[in-house]
């Protein structure tokens, strides 16, 4: 044990398990996340015009449901994020996002039982991505 390490802190995050998915149904997932993650508020071009706020699981923490054959792909700017839309009634209810590319970001909106309430909320400035980026890193790195 590291010295003056607390014996009694437990610092492993609380996980609760989300489930939500696309309008119609057709895409369906299942993710695990930490008890009272933090959502992100994007106001970039894409996610300003749908709405999406960001909850972000891990590759590992998330599983894929069903509808995969349903998905259609869209890249733009720089091509590194892979924008997921349900190609039946169009719902991006998850992503792959270029800020984190270990993971999913999951539309906080397309969870089956979403309450604000019960998350942490923080803006993210995508209109100037880089910058915000870097300021995310470094906040993740004081955590």
């Amino acid at each position: 044990m590291a010295k003056n390490q607390d014996p009694h802190i437990n610092n492993t995050k609380q996980m609760t398990i989300v489930h939500g998915g696309c309008h119609c149904g057709g895409v369906r997932f299942t993710a695990q996340v930490p008890i009272g993650s933090t959502l992100l508020h994007c106001n970039c071009s894409i996610c300003a015009m749908t709405g999406f706020i960001h909850l972000i699981a891990t590759h590992q923490q998330f599983e894929l449901k069903s509808g995969e054959s349903l998905l259609s792909s869209y890249r733009f700017n720089t091509g590194q994020a892979n924008h997921l839309f349900c190609s039946q009634c169009g719902v991006k209810s998850f992503y792959q996002p270029r800020s984190h590319p270990d993971s999913w970001s999951i539309n906080a909106h397309c969870l089956d039982d979403y309450d604000a309430a019960r998350w942490q909320h923080q803006d993210f400035d995508g209109k100037h991505w880089e910058q915000a980026k870097d300021k995310l890193e470094s906040n993740y790195e004081n955590t």
